[in-house]
This record gives C-alpha cells, structure tokens and sequence, in this order.
C-alpha cells in the first residue's frame, strides 16, 4: 500500500499566484467525465468581484463569525474590513498562510471535525460550501458538529446548487445519491488526492434537515441553479 503523501496542488497554486504573480492552470479532473480549468485569480477576488449569492451571504452574517474552508480570505477579509469577528478556517496549510499574509486576524488550519470550543453566532461555507462533507450520509453528524458551535439563537449560511443537469443524456446513478461526486486537482503536472464533494438540490436538503431538528429558509437563487441557504437549530 503507498502511504506517502500527495502534494498540496490546490496550495502551491495559490502560493505561485499570491507570492510569483503565476497564474498557471489548476486543474479539476472530476468524476463526471470532464476537466475543469480552475482560474486561480478568483479565489482572490475583491468585494466588486463577488457574485450576487456570496454578497448576500456575506450580508446576511451576524455577530462572531466561523468562516469554514475559508480559502485565502477573501471573504473573511470582507467581513473583517465590517466590523464582524472572524475566524477562518482551512485544511491547506499554504492557503491558511496566505490568509494570515493578506490580514485575516484569527486563521486555525485543520479538518472542520477537529475544531471546537469556541462558539459562534454565525457559521459561513461559501463557494458550495456544504459539499465538504463529502456525502449525504455525512449530513447528520455534520450538523450535529455545527451545532456545538453555535450560540443560541445562532444561523448556519452555506450554498450549493442542483447537478441534475449532468444527467440530461445518461441515467442517475442507482447506487448513489447523484450530488455525491469525486475531484483531483493537478497543477503543474502533480495531482493531489481524489476527494469527495457533495451537491445536494434544496429539496432533498430541507427533506433531510426537518427530522435531525433543523429548519431551513432558502435565501436566494440564481439562473444556474445555485441557492443560498440559512438553518437554525429548532429551538
């Protein structure tokens, strides 16, 4: 069995683009099929570059604020620069440095499932940001674990959007849920591991939140099929 450890791709991306001014392609093989050309620049967005759903996402935050995958920032700086509490966190250790480069003032590098304590009033996942657990079994004791760190009265803010539409010309998988998919990314010729991703369309995602004691309220939508949500803990 190799048990050597692949190389943090999506980080030395990041590095090249924050520290070089490179902005050589990284790469997404997915487990559809297609090769996706990630623009490294976006991640470092700015205020006028976010689209609508992040914006109101970011207005939507409230009180002290878990930035969760945070990336590089860009929108913990955001909330920052308004006056919110924020702490970032991130699984790349090379993005969670340029975090703290770029003046994000509380950055913890590690797994969501290994961070606790401290509670918030607001918990953030952007950029689908839910699809970090991977799977739709995983949804329970995600939210288990996002309880804990919630203060009364607190919200949980993410997005994600439905795939159907990659189905249009083949069949929906049969043994799986067809939001659950696999990426790699590949930069410079080196590829990381393959991960888990999870899109889950609004219905399945408020069926599934009621009877593990969740309420959900979609926030907003767009032409692409990608939705803001809100949940709050039933009380």
């Amino acid at each position: 069995m190799d048990t050597t450890t692949k190389p943090d791709v999506f980080g030395e991306a990041l590095s090249d683009y924050f520290y070089d001014k490179q902005n050589s392609p990284l790469l997404l093989h997915t487990s559809y099929g297609t090769i996706e050309d990630m623009p490294v620049d976006w991640f470092f967005r700015e205020e006028e570059d976010f689209p609508p759903l992040e914006l109101e996402a970011l207005h939507a935050c409230r009180g002290s604020v878990l930035d969760i995958g945070a990336g590089v920032g860009s929108h913990a700086l955001y909330l920052q620069e308004r006056g919110l509490t924020v702490t970032a966190l991130e699984i790349s250790p090379q993005a969670a440095w340029i975090m703290s480069e770029r003046g994000v003032r509380h950055v913890h590098c590690m797994p969501y499932q290994e961070y606790k304590g401290k509670k918030f009033d607001t918990l953030l996942l952007l950029m689908n940001g839910i699809g970090i657990i991977g799977r739709l079994p995983s949804l329970p004791s995600f939210l288990q674990h996002m309880q804990q760190l919630l203060r009364p009265g607190g919200q949980l803010l993410f997005d994600s959007s439905d795939i159907h539409y990659l189905y249009q010309d083949h069949p929906l998988p049969e043994a799986s849920y067809y939001g659950e998919v696999r990426f790699q990314f590949e930069y410079r010729g080196q590829k990381g591991e393959w991960f888990d991703w999870l899109y889950i369309d609004p219905s399945t995602l408020l069926n599934r939140i009621a009877p593990l004691g969740w309420q959900g309220e979609i926030l907003f939508t767009d032409p692409l099929d990608q939705y803001l949500v809100r949940l709050t803990p039933d009380d």
